[in-house]
């Protein structure tokens, strides 16, 4: 990326410069240079409001995650109403993408009793049309880990209607095909179905533009094969989407050596995924943060930029050693890719709809998606009585796996505090 390249070389610098936009095409990213694109990226959420309205740090948190090698941030929860224009302004000078989620508190679609109606469709364009304007936005997420136990997936239809709602939403509205997906908890018994049913179809306007896993499944020691990796290969060869790592960096035993990031940029799986997101940047409680921001004070202590104990602004401090642990491993992985002139979009194909099953996933097939206020009925499953409760599922098909689905989700909700409802059901 020719434009990236220079704003590197540059360093700091004064004034914002674009950074070439960003597209899904078939399986891959790509840049408008043409260029394939590989997420290396980091989750950053600060507060549980929006922290990309605090201009001095996010370019202080810029300029050492340029250090770090970092080229995304994934961030939870924005406020559309606020002004972003320096902390965008100040990733894109550092090479940075952002990646949004759209849903807040109040608005993301339930697991137990989904609905899709206009006050949620209000407030996720609301995030569109507070960020479409920058071109170092790569995509928008319609959710994160709705769905975590098998009886929870008749809301997959629901998300699926987000998706084509907002999708030809960004069209009449004249804006560019900003790559519009979802991010999906790891759980054995539905990951297949759930990543095939969001891609299914024919119908590329009611499908997810990518789908990213947040799996911690790779616990360093580890190999690809006893990971459970070379199973997220097999499932995710020849994608019809990008497929990526919205999450990952397991931290049991620790510390974290990051040599998944070789699996994931190297030769068994560089063709079929486009890179991963670590979690997450700030130290907490949980011990998976890269950077910290001072000495942790009273647990219970509150107040101006303080949560938990942790203060959450000021100059960043790499944790070690993981920050160097992944600044090593990225410093050396740099996948070319394909160029987009030479990429074949037809050597992907949109996958089948999955049958319904009693003992797992439950929508049977190619069913017709809600419209915009429909609630949940029996007719997207041939299983009787699917809207009852099932089993919950438990993920062990390898030593590394996270042990259950409950402390997967509960992980992402407990810590960024996108889901925090979500723990109360669990």
């Amino acid at each position: 990326m020719m434009r990236s390249s220079l704003l590197l070389a540059l360093g700091s610098a004064t004034a914002s410069f674009a950074l070439p936009t960003i597209e899904a095409a078939g399986g891959k990213f790509f840049t408008s240079d043409g260029d394939q694109f590989f997420i290396k990226g980091i989750a950053y959420q600060l507060t549980p409001n929006d922290p990309l309205i605090d201009t001095e740090q996010c370019t202080r948190d810029a300029t050492l995650m340029r250090r770090l090698g970092a080229n995304t941030i994934r961030v939870y929860h924005v406020d559309p109403n606020a002004d972003h224009s320096g902390c965008m302004a100040a990733f894109s000078d550092a090479g940075i993408y952002a990646m949004i989620d759209m849903d807040t508190f109040d608005t993301y679609i339930l697991p137990n009793d989904p609905w899709w109606n206009q006050t949620q469709f209000d407030r996720y364009s609301e995030v569109m049309d507070a960020f479409h304007r920058y071109d170092n936005l790569l995509g928008l997420f319609v959710g994160n880990e709705i769905i975590a136990i098998n009886n929870q997936s008749l809301s997959a239809p629901f998300i699926k209607a987000s998706s084509r709602d907002l999708k030809a939403y960004r069209d009449s509205q004249g804006y560019r095909k900003i790559p519009i997906g979802y991010s999906a908890t790891d759980i054995a018994e539905l990951r297949p179905m759930l990543q095939d049913y969001l891609t299914c179809g024919g119908n590329a306007s009611e499908n997810v533009d990518f789908y990213g896993l947040n799996s911690y499944q790779w616990c360093d020691p580890t190999d690809y094969q006893t990971s459970g990796y070379s199973n997220l290969q097999t499932q995710a060869k020849d994608f019809p989407v990008p497929i990526f790592f919205s999450e990952t960096g397991c931290n049991t035993p620790g510390p974290r050596l990051f040599n998944d990031q070789a699996a994931i940029f190297g030769p068994n799986m560089v063709n079929d995924w486009s890179g991963a997101i670590v979690y997450e940047w700030i130290e907490e409680a949980n011990e998976y943060g890269l950077i910290s921001y001072g000495p942790r004070a009273d647990p219970t202590a509150t107040g101006r930029n303080i949560e938990g104990g942790y203060t959450r602004a000021g100059t960043p401090t790499p944790v070690s050693p993981d920050f160097d642990n992944l600044s090593k491993h990225w410093a050396t992985i740099t996948p070319t890719g394909v160029a987009r002139s030479d990429y074949d979009t037809n050597a992907v194909s949109t996958r089948a709809c999955p049958t319904s099953t009693a003992s797992g996933w439950l929508v049977n097939g190619n069913v017709a998606l809600p419209s915009l206020g429909e609630t949940l009925t029996n007719s997207y499953s041939s299983v009787p009585s699917a809207t009852g409760a099932a089993d919950s599922a438990s993920p062990t098909e390898s030593p590394n796996s996270v042990s259950g689905s409950a402390e997967i989700a509960g992980m992402a909700a407990g810590l960024v505090g996108v889901m925090m409802i979500f723990a109360l059901w669990f």
